[in-house]
């Protein structure tokens, strides 16, 4: 079949958003206004001229990081069998393992990874999801996109409204400003906004302290949310452990950690109920995987980061039911859109991610590297 790594294609992209948006990162004054996604593309090609599509991305900082990464450990894949992804993996940890093996050197290798992956489901003319091991043709989907800060609450109130009338199943708003009672009043509108029987989440990203978010957890108990997101710091596994233990409401965190063994600490400290990790950032799928079995084996939810691209795939292929994050951001760089409907992502049937990159991904690109010959 010519299964060995023939070509290797790669490509950093800026692709910028239609509107800045800010969470309580901005507020709080430790981050500037998203306005872009910068992301880095891997193609890879084997003899048997099928090419596989993976990417990484980053937000605000780092994504120059990433492609210079890459380029330097990508053209140790030339001549390899493409099917040995896991062997792959670990060769591209440590031959850059003097630069770490969890931060932006995984996020380089994700990309690499992810295409890895989808050129093997193609090969086997199987979707990703299906090549893995499905458990269903459908996953509950949310959207996050038009919860952000800046945005009014009555921008809020309508973009959930379209959300939920074109079939998305729930609906994340942002909170975590400096002035706690303008988060209640913005998620108490929202609950009235949409009834009670819509879930809605809430993502305060990282910005309160122990003693504020046991009291917020507490005040927002009556609103009866699906979970609380990123309450503290991403890396405080023992506070979130105590919230956790104090709260009805499911406590979620992970989207910010970059290794298994990260995310291994929050399952070993019982500091989440739903666990949120990002192929993207932890290193693609073939870590992501080993991720959701530890977290199948505590009986954890999991509820991927950002990415639906990838992602849909993923949540497919755990055992217990889970969401899946709606973010438009991504879908001009791929002609394919993912559909929606009674409050479900439909799991593609196209082989391997079922994406293909649109004309206009050209005009985004600020780099290009190539290794090999493409078949």
């Amino acid at each position: 079949m010519g299964g060995r790594i023939a070509w290797i294609g790669l490509s950093s992209i800026y692709l910028p958003l239609e509107k800045s948006v800010s969470d309580a990162k901005v507020l709080t004054g430790r981050q500037k206004p998203l306005e872009g996604v910068q992301i880095l593309i891997a193609e890879i090609a084997d003899g048997s001229g099928q090419t596989g599509l993976g990417f990484s991305y980053s937000l605000r900082a780092g994504g120059g990081g990433q492609y210079a990464h890459a380029k330097e450990i990508a053209p140790i894949l030339l001549g390899e069998e493409s099917a040995d992804i896991g062997r792959l993996w670990n060769k591209l940890v440590w031959l850059g393992a003097s630069a770490g093996r969890s931060g932006i050197a995984l996020q380089a290798i994700a990309a690499l990874d992810t295409a890895l992956w989808d050129l093997k489901a193609k090969k086997a003319e199987l979707p990703l999801s299906k090549l893995i091991g499905s458990f269903r043709a459908s996953v509950p989907c949310y959207n996050t996109s038009g919860g952000y800060l800046q945005a009014p609450i009555g921008e809020v109130l309508e973009g959930a409204f379209r959300s939920l009338a074109r079939g998305i199943g729930g609906v994340k708003i942002k909170v975590g400003q400096p002035d706690t009672a303008l988060d209640l009043k913005r998620v108490r509108a929202l609950r009235a906004h949409v009834g009670d029987d819509v879930p809605i989440m809430v993502d305060a990203n990282q910005q309160w302290d122990r003693p504020a978010a046991l009291r917020m957890g507490r005040i927002l108990e009556e609103l009866n949310l699906e979970w609380i997101e990123e309450p503290l710091d991403a890396y405080d596994a023992e506070g979130h452990a105590e919230l956790a233990a104090q709260l009805a409401t499911p406590i979620g965190t992970g989207e910010m950690l970059t290794s298994v063994a990260e995310h291994a600490r929050l399952i070993e400290k019982k500091s989440v109920d739903i666990l949120m990790p990002d192929a993207p950032r932890v290193g693609g799928i073939t870590p992501f995987l080993k991720i959701a079995a530890l977290a199948e084996h505590k009986l954890l939810k999991i509820a991927p980061h950002f990415v639906m691209e990838i992602h849909i795939h993923l949540a497919a292929c755990f055992p217990q039911e889970t969401w899946v994050e709606h973010f438009e951001w991504l879908e001009p760089l791929f002609n394919e859109r993912l559909e929606i409907s009674a409050g479900r992502m439909i799991v593609p049937t196209r082989p391997g991610l079922g994406l293909t990159l649109s004309d206009r991904a050209a005009s985004w690109t600020l780099e290009r590297f190539e290794a090999g010959r493409r078949p």
